[in-house]
């Protein structure tokens, strides 16, 4: 293996040299340029290959970090590949270098590679596929006449301050700001180019960004309306005055039906100074589209006033430079202003080019007509939003509305099952708040509730109160109402995908109940709390195993004058069946829920009821807790194989005084058949809750102090005929089997997280009971 690189000032790097492994331990990540694909392969040529850098061998040491060269060469034996942008991951230092371009081609002779003026190694145009450059930015604007000092008004001057240095939590917004101002100024240039003839038609409506990093320079120019003297002086030298604002006023008071339909983006009139946070000067050069418009030039460092002269050579529309601060370098790398373009401002209206390559490809698919989107753009769409290319969306909802709210709106549910962490409510929003197809929040918290957080998607709505900076909302009532009626609606998508598909929402349902019951559970309205609970899934005593039922569909089943639906919650159909509370309620030919996960009691105990019916738990009808529901029906008189009452009574007064403290009270019941006894305690299911969070970590005596639960014991069962005669002749096997009847029925009723403590008593119990054999 023979590996060199080459640098521009003739000197070359190998294997022996001692500063090699800066760039042998970098691992590159080629992201393909007419591919979406990602290669990522380890840093290894093939023999007697060389790398040409079009840099110098120290700028490559010192400044290994920050992208200091532009541009290298990969040339290499093999197949013939395609144009990609590279990214090297320095794994020692835990950074990126991140050059410009590179070339892969299969010849590696030396007549196939020419050298650019900077050094660089290229290949002949014929040899490289190459991506089509088109930029409009150059240098040839000059500055004549005489410079006018002007002077900002003092409030402007506070204004300024307070824009350049506390408005924006970030300062890369400023890229976002002046994309929006060349937007606004295209959109006004189509507008008045259909209402007058005197303007040129045909050019293209583009905004072009440029970076160098060794001017230190950031360049926008856009091919808009541009500014006329009057214009430059009012605009720029004023806060606060937005003339987007005012042109859109403009429409509307000639009832323009453009006023509606307008893609104006800014509002506020303070978006350019923004540019003032990263720039020590500022530089504007303007022309208007009017007829015979004169071109201008303006300048200011931000410090009170600004110079205003006549220029030559001035394209039409406007052109800001911007000579970055020396702590701002980073606006001049071209990677790193791609990725704020791309997450700011990617589905702004007109093309936006960066260094002569289009970049904001992406469409904005939720403004589009829901029928002429494509199932294979909404794949596209998912992964671009969710930034996984393995998954697909499950459920697509195009949402769009005028009224109430302006409202263009695309969710989508992933087909993956929710990962861990997602699970928390500390995850993030997947929703992205846009304004005009600008970025506003890319994690939006307000707009839909936390426990829809599962759901990808994107909300645009012009109708949104923002602050100044465009990066907050403002907590009104519009905000609230803009959540409810996106709930709602994707509330009722979901009801109407489970009617059209059961079996599909189903599977949906199982790996994302647990988001719908926290709905139920954190929403404050009963009305939503109704519309979601229409979205459970349970399986039923009326139904075979496997087949699962909603609370409309029982609602349906149920008999005339009936106004309860009951439920009872187990981990499991078997042990359910196998409860001693559904065998006391089964013989009343009711239908029962089946509730298998953790969290459905809770959310049904804070649903409490559905459709003007009441959701009891069997346990609280058992424990006598009906309000107004209907009693269960009771054998009474004398059961075959029962004990005598005075029997019975003998063996409540032995229950007492053993148990003690732990019961409230020991009561006869007819209601069991296989079971001996059971425990009742007022609102079974809120107990359970209450012990699982508050009760946790308490001693196992302040539980049931704080429960005064009631053991009812079965007199016709075996087990307590034995106690009753135990209690004479084995006392000390007596009391352990009623300490273990007590423990059988805690457990039964789910109010026993760790029974460990009793192995010790079971133990002793069995050595008792196995002493006769």
């Amino acid at each position: 293996m023979n590996v060199t690189l080459d640098f521009n000032d003739g000197k070359s790097l190998d294997e022996s040299s001692e500063s090699f492994n800066l760039v042998k331990m970098a691992t590159p990540l080629f992201a393909g340029v007419r591919s979406s694909k990602c290669l990522l392969p380890l840093f290894s040529v093939s023999k007697n290959s060389r790398i040409q850098l079009s840099s110098n061998y120290n700028q490559l040491v010192s400044n290994r970090n920050r992208a200091a060269y532009r541009s290298w060469t990969l040339i290499e034996n093999g197949v013939k590949s395609y144009s990609a942008k590279p990214s090297w991951y320095d794994g020692r230092n835990g950074r990126c270098l991140q050059p410009q371009t590179v070339r892969c081609y299969s010849e590696t002779t030396e007549d196939k590679t020419t050298t650019t003026e900077d050094g660089a190694a290229a290949v002949a145009a014929d040899d490289m596929p190459t991506e089509k450059e088109h930029n409009i930015i150059t240098d040839q604007e000059k500055v004549t006449g005489r410079k006018e000092k002007l002077e900002f008004q003092a409030e402007t001057r506070m204004l300024l301050d307070i824009v350049a240095k506390s408005l924006y939590s970030e300062n890369e917004v400023f890229i976002r700001e002046l994309i929006s101002n060349a937007s606004d100024a295209l959109e006004k240039f189509r507008y008045m180019q259909m209402t007058r003839d005197d303007l040129p038609h045909g050019q293209p409506l583009e905004i072009h960004i440029a970076v160098d990093q060794e001017k230190s320079t950031f360049t926008i120019q856009d091919t808009g309306i541009g500014m006329t003297k009057r214009e430059l002086v009012d605009n720029m030298g004023t806060i606060a005055r937005s003339g987007s604002k005012a042109f859109v006023q403009q429409l509307k008071d000639k009832d323009s039906a453009e006023a509606a339909d307008s893609n104006i983006i800014g509002q506020f009139g303070v978006g350019f100074y923004s540019a003032f946070m990263v720039g020590g000067t500022v530089e504007i050069f303007t022309r208007s589209q009017l007829p015979d418009s004169k071109a201008w030039h303006w300048k200011s460092d931000g410090s009170g006033s600004y110079e205003l002269s006549e220029a030559d050579d001035v394209q039409s529309g406007t052109k800001i430079v911007i000579h970055l601060k020396k702590d701002c370098w980073k606006f001049s790398i071209e990677s790193d202003v791609k990725d704020i373009i791309l997450k700011h401002s990617n589905f702004v209206g007109a093309p936006v080019f960066l260094n002569g390559k289009k970049i904001n490809t992406t469409q904005a698919l939720w403004s589009t007509e829901p029928k002429k989107v494509t199932e294979d753009q909404h794949v596209e769409f998912f992964q671009f939003l969710s930034k996984n290319t393995y998954d697909k969306p499950r459920y697509t909802l195009h949402y769009r509305a005028d009224a109430p709210l302006s409202i263009r709106s695309l969710f989508y549910i992933p087909s993956r099952s929710p990962l861990p962490w997602e699970m928390s409510q500390q995850y993030d929003s997947g929703i992205a708040l846009y304004s005009r197809k600008i970025l506003i929040q890319p994690k939006a918290e307000k707009i839909i509730p936390k426990w829809l957080r599962f759901v990808v998607g994107v909300v645009d709505s012009e109708d949104i109160p923002l602050n100044l900076s465009r990066e907050m909302l403002q907590n009104s009532a519009l905000i609230r109402k803009l959540q409810t009626v996106i709930t709602s609606r994707f509330v009722r998508y979901l009801q109407d995908n489970a009617k059209r598909d059961p079996a599909k929402y189903d599977q949906f349902f199982d790996e994302y109940g647990v988001f719908l019951r926290e709905g139920i559970v954190s929403s404050q309205d009963q009305i939503e709390k109704e519309d979601i609970a229409k979205l459970l899934r349970y399986e039923s005593s009326a139904l075979p195993p496997g087949q699962k039922t909603n609370l409309m569909e029982y609602g349906d089943r149920m008999k005339a004058g009936e106004r309860n639906i009951y439920y009872i919650c187990a981990p499991s159909r078997e042990l359910v069946e196998g409860s001693p509370y559904y065998e006391a309620f089964k013989n009343s030919d009711r239908e029962v829920l089946f509730c298998y996960d953790d969290y459905d009691e809770l959310a049904l105990l804070q649903l409490r009821e559905f459709d003007r019916k009441l959701l009891r738990s069997v346990e609280s009808e058992m424990a006598g807790n009906q309000g107004q529901a209907e009693n269960v029906d009771e054998t009474t008189g004398s059961v075959e194989g029962a004990l005598s009452e005075s029997e019975g009574d003998a063996v409540i007064t032995y229950l007492k005084d053993v148990l003690q403290s732990k019961l409230k009270d020991v009561t006869v019941t007819n209601r069991l058949g296989s079971h001996p006894a059971m425990i009742n305690v007022p609102e079974m299911g809120a107990a359970r809750h209450f012990m699982r969070t508050a009760l946790k970590n308490r001693p196992e005596a302040e539980k049931v102090q704080l429960l005064q639960p009631t053991l009812e014991i079965n007199k016709s069962h075996p087990i307590v005929h034995k106690l009753q005669s135990l209690q004479k002749d084995n006392p000390e096997l007596a009391r352990l089997l009623a300490e273990q009847l007590y423990d059988n029925a805690m457990i039964a009723a789910g109010l026993v997280d760790d029974p460990r403590p009793m192995l010790n008593r079971l133990h002793s119990f069995m050595e008792k009971a196995l002493e006769k054999f």
